[in-house]
């Protein structure tokens, strides 16, 4: 004959809903100071205090939900970012561009460094052009 299974009190069962607002199931167990197999398993055998563990978590959720979703409307743009990407499937990539070297090495740049060459490229450009103002061109050091 096993030992007997553990259950909470009544107290503790009131305050499940509670807790899983701020809490993991694994950290409840360890508030109540039973082990996280026998806390999922009481959650298993009672039904009641597992439906109140997913009320207490999914009020909890909403609550911020609509928190972030209130600041993302008026305007904050990282609450809309934030959304877009964990509701509306928004990713952020990089896209590298590899190349194979005649002697077999793989060459890999990323977008941004492909843009800082370019950048930079252009800026050359504009530095071997004379400076015109007024329709005069000034010599250098002008």
């Amino acid at each position: 004959m096993g030992r007997p299974a553990a259950t909470l009190t009544e107290h503790q069962k009131a305050e499940v809903e509670t807790l899983a607002a701020v809490l993991t199931a694994e950290q409840m167990a360890d508030y109540f100071g039973i082990g996280r197999r026998t806390f999922f398993a009481i959650m298993q055998r009672e039904p009641d205090i597992a439906a109140r563990y997913k009320r207490g978590k999914a009020r909890a959720i909403g609550s911020i939900a609509q928190s972030l979703i209130t600041k993302a409307r008026s305007g904050d743009t990282a609450s809309m970012i934030f959304f877009l990407k964990t509701q509306g499937g928004w990713r952020e990539t990089a896209v590298v561009e590899h190349s194979l070297q005649p002697d077999g090495t793989v060459e890999g740049r990323s977008a941004a460094e492909r843009i800082a060459e370019r950048l930079n490229a252009i800026s050359l450009r504009l530095q071997e052009q004379p400076t015109v103002i007024d329709g005069k061109v000034l010599e250098d050091g002008s």
